[in-house]
């Protein structure tokens, strides 16, 4: 079996990839060669050879589904994929769009579809969440400046200022939201959300929906360790049937097919949790997932294939992770065969 996986991008903002990978491998039941498909040269997963076998460059979907098919169908012809599981926010709508033209030539997905896509995105969430009865915070769309003059006469400050894919500021005052509107809107484009911000502890919830409502798995984790960029580099598995209610309420009604990662700020006040993202794909810290007992990635692979599914039952409760930096060494021939070339062995 030859399984491809993205976002191998495994740097302070890290991508799925690598643990996606590792749950992988370490399911056993799977002999399968990994086919890492990156987007830049200096992808750090790519040079791993405990992660991947071969690599090779793809286009991003922006820059046209017709290119990125054609490089996939080229690579499929050489490699014989079986399974692709892309891992990233801002290309999962291009292989959404294209999961049946993969199907027809022999790639299988597991993947959500667009009208599930669009019902979690960040302009769209408040929506979901007001129709569904979940807690959310309260937030403006914005898409000039001049919608920013809006927030004091809504919100308290401080609110928060996000990207529709990615990036999160925290605005203390108007000068502080108009620098990230510009930030923001220069690498990721309109509309800007504003979102309410609310005072609490951050849990996260790695979960997998069989595209029928049901919930596969789910595991909770909450934050110990949080970057300057807002992202867990340490947290521990928890014991919340609360959190993982609720986690199977949105799977459910989301229908949602594929792996999620849901964000929530337990609010100190009323002790509630307040739904602030719904990710499309597996966090970069599911390997604790797969560490507690849960191995979502794996199972994933499975529903891909048409396999029966069981549903995970429980899983481990105070298991840590703790990211790490480790300068990975290789030769400059290395890179320049995925620079000219387009394809690294690490065979």
């Amino acid at each position: 079996m030859k399984i491809a996986v993205t976002g191998l991008n495994n740097v302070d903002n890290p991508g799925p990839g690598v643990p996606v990978i590792r749950g992988i491998k370490e399911e056993g039941r799977f002999d399968a060669e990994i086919i890492g498909l990156i987007y830049d040269a200096l992808e750090p997963g790519a040079y791993m050879k405990e992660v991947s076998d071969r690599n090779y460059l793809i286009p991003y979907p922006s820059s046209g589904l017709d290119n990125l098919f054609e490089r996939l169908a080229y690579i499929h012809q050489v490699e014989k994929i079986d399974v692709l599981i892309p891992t990233l926010d801002a290309e999962l709508y291009g292989f959404a769009k294209l999961s049946s033209k993969l199907e027809s030539i022999g790639i299988k997905t597991f993947l959500p579809t667009k009208e599930q896509l669009d019902l979690r995105a960040k302009d769209k969430l408040f929506k979901f969440c007001t129709d569904n009865d979940i807690k959310v915070p309260e937030n403006i769309l914005a898409a000039s400046i001049q919608d920013l003059y809006s927030i004091s006469s809504k919100f308290s400050y401080p609110v928060v200022v996000k990207g529709i894919f990615y990036d999160a500021y925290i605005a203390n005052n108007l000068d502080d939201a108009v620098s990230a509107f510009h930030k923001i809107n220069l690498k990721w484009g309109l509309p800007i959300i504003i979102q309410e911000f609310i005072q609490g502890d951050e849990f996260n919830v790695a979960a997998l929906g069989d595209g029928t409502g049901k919930t596969v798995g789910a595991v909770g984790m909450r934050k110990l360790f949080i970057t300057d960029k807002g992202k867990g580099w340490a947290g521990i598995s928890i014991d919340d049937p609360v959190l993982i209610s609720l986690s199977e309420k949105i799977i459910e009604k989301l229908n949602w097919k594929s792996g999620a990662e849901l964000e929530f700020i337990k609010e100190k006040e009323r002790n509630e949790y307040y739904l602030v993202e719904i990710n499309p794909r597996f966090p970069a810290w599911v390997y604790l997932a797969v560490a507690s007992g849960q191995n979502l990635p794996a199972a994933l692979v499975d529903l891909a294939l048409g396999n029966n599914v069981e549903k995970f039952s429980s899983y481990e409760v105070g298991k840590i992770f703790i990211r790490y930096s480790w300068d990975l060494i290789t030769d400059i021939n290395k890179f320049e065969q995925i620079t000219v070339n387009g394809v690294l062995n690490n065979g």
